[in-house]
């Protein structure tokens, strides 16, 4: 039993309490209590001081893809002119289409890693390596599973192949769900791509497969405005609608992007309670634009906030949550820092784990928490604004501990049982077997 005594808490509702303790016993939260009475109901716990911290839920990192950061930096060999010449003579087949289980874990470690000493606690994947099979997902559980993490992984299928190969990557998918559906830390959903590289009948295969064996499916949604053009130019319709023709959308779908979506299409997600995932920088970096997540929130939507594999330091995304919106809305009140703090933690969870009420600091909880350093902030603290001092002001060398079922994955500003230089070596060396074709 461990008492961890903390200068401020985030309990639920994301209601900051000054001067209490977190008591926990093996993997879950046992009770709640100001330090001294902590102390004495419970006279043979361990005490571990951490009066300069917030404790608070972990970080839940809602869309990812593990292997990008084996791509940073790389560039394409000749001139790309269009969206269509980029997917289809570079990215798809000199780097989806080659990465392997060796690629794979190394990226998967690397990036673990990353986020533990950020704060992620929980990550959702989505595997873009059509080539790598099942043992591609296998790979990253289990590497993530040695980091302590808990996650949600899928394997992304579509037709860009053959539709038949996209039907075998559902059923790879599936299989691996089957295979993980009792794991305490990792779990799995189906993936399919886009619109514009899954056809109706494919579309309908997917849903019909999630629904029939009780698993959730996501998808990416109108990252940049390619997409919308492109179904409303073969279909005459815009991609939300599409997808409710064909009896897509429902509780069950995880959406990342959302970026160019209008208002009738936010209804349309709203009536069918899809969640969301915000990725603030990444949606940036493709030039995609800023997603209506003001609006998204408005109408009810539940919305995380996921890095993409981009900028995994979880602090700057949630700044980018935090201020790209008052800027490009020219509102200072949009997106204040507990909506977006809420959006990094309980939000992130109810995105993936829906139903569970998972990531609450309470009695009965799973203990996973994390203790962010308060020391040096330039001013001083209040259950107001503490979540804008967080945001603003914090990075991941502040993050002390991560811990995840009792199980202390960062401790004393050291994420633990892993070599960090190593970790490093082993991905910049698959990165260069990614960058052979590529580079000459």
């Amino acid at each position: 039993m461990q008492i961890i005594e903390a200068g401020w808490i985030i309990t639920p509702g994301l209601k900051a309490e000054q001067e209490r303790s977190l008591v926990i016993d093996g993997t879950h939260v046992l009770d709640i209590l100001p330090w001294e009475e902590a102390r004495s109901t419970y006279p043979d716990a361990e005490v571990i001081e951490r009066h300069h911290c917030l404790l608070s839920p972990g970080f839940i990192n809602t869309h990812m893809h593990l292997y990008g950061v084996l791509a940073h930096g790389l560039e394409p060999p000749f001139p790309l002119e269009t969206f269509e010449s980029f997917l289809e003579d570079y990215w798809w087949p000199m780097v989806e289409n080659r990465l392997d289980p060796p690629m794979i874990e190394a990226a998967t470690a690397y990036i673990g890693a990353e986020l533990v000493d950020s704060g992620v606690t929980a990550l959702c994947d989505i595997l873009e390596a059509p080539n790598a099979g099942i043992e591609g997902l296998r790979v990253e559980a289990e590497t993530l599973k040695r980091l302590g993490m808990r996650a949600i992984l899928s394997s992304e299928a579509c037709e860009r192949i053959t539709p038949e190969r996209g039907v075998e990557i559902l059923k790879e998918n599936l299989q691996f769900c089957k295979e993980y559906q009792d794991d305490s830390h990792i779990g799995g959903m189906l993936c399919t791509h886009t619109a514009f590289t899954c056809g109706s009948e494919f579309m309908k295969e997917a849903v019909s497969m999630a629904e029939d064996h009780g698993f959730d499916l996501q998808l990416h949604l109108n990252e940049s405005s390619y997409e919308p053009e492109w179904v409303l130019k073969h279909h005459g319709m815009r991609t939300c609608h599409w997808y409710d023709q064909n009896g897509v959308l429902s509780e069950h779908i995880l959406a990342a992007q959302c970026v160019q979506v209008d208002a009738q299409e936010i209804a349309i997600l709203a009536k069918h309670a899809v969640r969301m995932a915000h990725l603030p920088l990444s949606n940036c970096e493709v030039g995609g634009g800023i997603a209506p997540v003001p609006d998204l929130l408005e109408a009810g939507i539940t919305c995380g906030l996921g890095t993409d594999g981009y900028i995994n330091n979880f602090f700057a995304v949630m700044r980018g949550a935090f201020l790209m919106h008052k800027g490009h809305r020219c509102d200072p009140t949009v997106m204040d820092g507990k909506t977006v703090y809420r959006m990094a933690t309980e939000a992130g969870a109810d995105v993936m784990y829906p139903g569970k009420e998972m990531n609450r600091l309470r009695k009965g909880a799973d203990a996973d928490f994390i203790t962010i350093s308060l020391e040096d902030l330039p001013t001083g603290l209040t259950e107001h604004n503490i979540y804008d001092q967080v945001i603003l002001y914090r990075d991941p060398q502040h993050v002390q501990d991560v811990c995840i079922a009792g199980s202390w994955s960062k401790r004393d500003y050291t994420v633990q049982n892993v070599d960090k230089k190593q970790l490093r070596e082993q991905a910049y060396e698959q990165s260069r077997r990614l960058w052979e074709i590529v580079v000459k």
